[in-house]
């Protein structure tokens, strides 16, 4: 299993608070993996500090073996990274088909429209006028329609997703994480932020790591009882 992208010893603080405890988290290419925890447990924080949007005090972020600590999170999206946060992820001021224009970078926005039919009603819609729901699957949508592979390397992109599912209806959640599992399969680095572990995605190959105040918990595959809540 290759690694793809990891923290090492990764410390981040919120002024005198200290989020990650010295993290290490590895994340394997063509693989889905899961950060669990409840509020405060360092799964959000763990995903910015991969894509770059909050600094290290302490430790390095590792890319195919090159120390990227001081890459700032646009050069990290510009080498093929895809960070969907769980809060503000759509352009709320431009309509549906803009924000799928961006995502899209000039390509036909044709996979979003085909994993969310519902979103092709809503194109001129501004998304701020969208529900919960509709707004995680417009967001969702930057995933699906972010270059697969990095244009300079060929290498697999890192898709990083926090909550993904929030406010969608059971049947779409699922259709969601499918799609996301997929990713995985053509190659891309999926990195999943969640309370607990998608029953759908409950199975042996995708990782797991519960986080708990800043700390590893638990790593394990998501079938395994402990990750499953069982």
């Amino acid at each position: 299993m290759t690694v793809e992208m990891a923290l090492c010893g990764a410390r981040v603080r919120y002024g005198p608070l200290e989020a990650l405890h010295g993290l290490d988290l590895p994340v394997p290419a063509a693989t889905v993996t899961l950060l669990l925890g409840r509020n405060g447990s360092g799964r959000t924080t763990a995903l910015r500090a991969l894509a770059g949007t909050v600094p290290l005090a302490a430790g390095r972020v590792r890319w195919r073996g090159a120390d990227v600590t001081g890459w700032r999170a646009h050069e990290r999206a510009r080498r093929g990274l895809c960070f969907v946060p769980d809060r503000q992820a759509v352009h709320g001021g431009l309509t549906v088909a803009e924000n799928l224009a961006l995502a899209a970078r000039g390509a036909a926005p044709d996979p979003a429209l085909d994993a969310y039919p519902a979103l092709a009603a809503l194109l001129p819609r501004t998304a701020g006028t969208l529900s919960g729901g509709e707004q995680r699957m417009l967001a969702v949508c930057r995933a699906l329609l972010a270059p697969r592979t990095d244009p300079t390397t060929g290498r697999p992109a890192v898709l990083l997703l926090d909550e993904p599912t929030q406010g969608m209806a059971p049947a779409t959640a699922d259709r969601t994480y499918a799609l996301l599992a997929a990713l995985a399969r053509d190659g891309a680095a999926v990195v999943l932020a969640e309370q607990r572990v998608p029953a759908t995605l409950a199975r042996p190959g995708v990782l797991v790591h519960e986080l708990r105040r800043g700390g590893t918990a638990f790593s394990g595959e998501a079938a395994e009882p402990r990750a499953a809540g069982e």
